[in-house]
């Protein structure tokens, strides 16, 4: 771990609202690792922007008949409130139509094809005479030729997650009549140059995660092919040569260019050399399964193109899909749960508590289900976390007028309540470095459960010998709670420290710090109150009857 870091997440297509699917796997579990690092004292930035080109934009544009710059730009505004509303506490959000990142991505090209990873080819690519059109990536809709999943795009199997070289049973994805082919001219960035190099980084990199590694090596050994980074429409980025008019980059030439791009234009901004910083910085890119081959492969082989100019990634954590009620995410099947109506229902730490304690670091898939939601929330959150905080803090308000007592001769268990506060960073740091954001959160958890246990334990409403003890180290282990807490539920541990009335805010204190007896003896406590709020069965089944409905949509 340095002291500098970018952190960035695979950034969310302009063209819908952010569902819970999209949540899970890369922009929380960014948005933990960045509060992290930043009390670790790494000078951290979480940078991310929307994906404002390529078919799928253009093609959802013309659906709903409105000018493509202007569609984009509600969804960048809308997704940014919506990844607010849920304390994902972004340092920039751009987009990839920015000025900065279209002169960036053309620089890279022209780089690039100076550098001999770059020829033009004429093809044969698919065109619809119903429309008039060339169809490219999402226009065109087939069977994956690997794993014979039908209704996948041409650029992508959403099922196998590899590119196809060419889709099988195509078919446009407007009219849904089969296309012809016709002759045009594409240019290609030759991947085939760089195999030796993408087995050498996978191989000496000791960050990435192994069984992603694996997967990825063994696409290299069956042979990786080169990559038609041209598209026969308007928008898009414009290939910057003179025989290229109206040609943009596909979209996944472009989109990866605006983690440096935007992280330049912010650091500039600041005052900062942002390639310098870069250079400099741990770099972590947050992803679901699904693009690993865009990130493993694409990525690091432009970056190697350009002579690493830029450096690769340290990190890529890589996370599973999420199911809802047991069931793949669709959209057009109105089976899924926007995060704004999501927000509507419940506080934003109830959703991040319960994502977090079910997503793995690893590709396996995970599912959000309501009854379990409302289970895990009621007894860990409320009944483990909130009930020791509530009860300590409360007990202490009423018994010692909010006045935290001098201390006693421990006894043994005082001893391990007091160990136990020492070593929780120990505990916690570890884990966190590993990115198993799911182990660190169950073991806060663990580590409420034992206090609940201690002052049970400790009898302190009886008033005998101890109580002062047990009050001294409830206090504090509730002040631990709230600092190793805040990466994972910043406003309810925002909400502890006011209660404990102290200074500042849990975001300006120092991670370690946890692990410290800060609250001396006569140290008033401010008021306390529950933090949390039952969740109810009957909502819960009415939440679920929404789904497949136009409920959630």
């Amino acid at each position: 771990m340095t002291k500098k870091s970018i952190i960035t997440s695979a950034l969310p297509y302009a063209n819908g609202e952010i569902h819970l699917g999209h949540v899970a796997s890369t922009y929380l579990p960014a948005d933990i690792t960045t509060r992290f690092l930043k009390l670790k004292g790494v000078e951290a930035y979480y940078i991310c922007a929307s994906d404002d080109y390529g078919t799928p934009i253009l093609l959802q544009a013309e659906k709903e008949k409105k000018d493509p710059q202007e569609y984009v730009k509600f969804w960048n505004k809308r997704d940014y409130e919506d990844f607010t509303a849920l304390g994902i506490n972004f340092d920039f959000f751009y987009r990839t139509s920015s000025p900065e990142n279209i002169t960036f991505v053309q620089e890279v090209f022209k780089k690039l094809l100076t550098n001999g990873h770059i020829y033009e080819k004429e093809i044969i690519q698919f065109y619809c005479k119903f429309d008039n059109k060339f169809l490219p990536d999402r226009y065109v809709i087939g069977t994956c030729p690997y794993c014979k999943a039908e209704d996948q795009y041409s650029d992508l199997c959403e099922k196998c997650g590899r590119v196809p070289e060419e889709i099988e049973n195509p078919h446009c994805s407007i009219c849904k009549n089969p296309p012809t082919k016709e002759k045009t001219k594409h240019y290609f960035f030759k991947l085939t140059n760089f195999v030796q190099e993408l087995n050498k980084w996978l191989e000496e990199d000791s960050h990435l995660q192994k069984d992603v590694k694996k997967y990825v090596q063994n696409w290299i050994k069956e042979g990786l092919v080169d990559w038609d980074i041209t598209r026969d429409i308007h928008w898009g980025v414009p290939i910057p040569l003179a025989n290229a008019e109206g040609k943009v980059f596909y979209g996944w030439f472009d989109n990866h260019l605006a983690y440096i791009s935007s992280t330049i234009k912010f650091l500039t901004d600041k005052g900062i050399d942002g390639k310098q910083f870069w250079n400099a910085a741990d770099i972590y890119h947050f992803i679901g399964k699904d693009i690993v081959y865009h990130h493993y492969l694409f990525l690091p082989a432009m970056r190697i193109g350009i002579k690493k100019e830029y450096k690769l990634p340290d990190y890529i954590p890589t996370r599973g899909h999420l199911m809802l009620q047991a069931k793949k995410i669709s959209k057009s099947r109105n089976w899924y749960i926007g995060l704004k109506d999501f927000l509507s229902l419940y506080p934003a730490d109830y959703l991040r508590f319960y994502l977090t304690l079910i997503t793995p670091h690893s590709q396996d898939d995970l599912n959000f289900d309501w009854e379990e939601f409302a289970a895990r929330i009621n007894s860990e959150l409320i009944g483990n976390l909130g009930n020791f905080v509530n009860r300590a803090l409360g007990f202490t308000q009423k018994s010692v007028d909010g006045i935290v007592p001098e201390t006693e001769e421990f006894d043994s268990s005082d001893l391990e309540a007091q160990n136990k506060i020492k070593n929780l960073v120990n505990d916690l740091s570890p884990l966190m470095e590993q990115n198993n954001l799911d182990k660190t959160l169950k073991r806060i958890l663990e580590f409420s459960a034992h206090f609940n246990q201690y002052f049970q334990q400790k009898e302190p409403w009886k008033g005998a010998k101890g109580t002062n003890n047990c009050i001294y180290l409830s206090v504090n282990a509730v002040h631990s709670i709230a600092i190793a807490l805040y990466p994972f539920l910043p406003e309810s541990s925002e909400q502890i420290w006011v209660q404990l009335n102290l200074s500042g805010k849990v975001s300006e204190q120092k991670w370690d710090s946890m692990s410290d007896l800060s609250i001396s003896t006569n140290h008033k406590i401010g008021i306390s109150s529950p933090l949390f709020k039952k969740v109810e069965m009957v909502d819960i089944e009415k939440h679920k009857a929404k789904l497949g409905t136009n409920g959630f949509s």
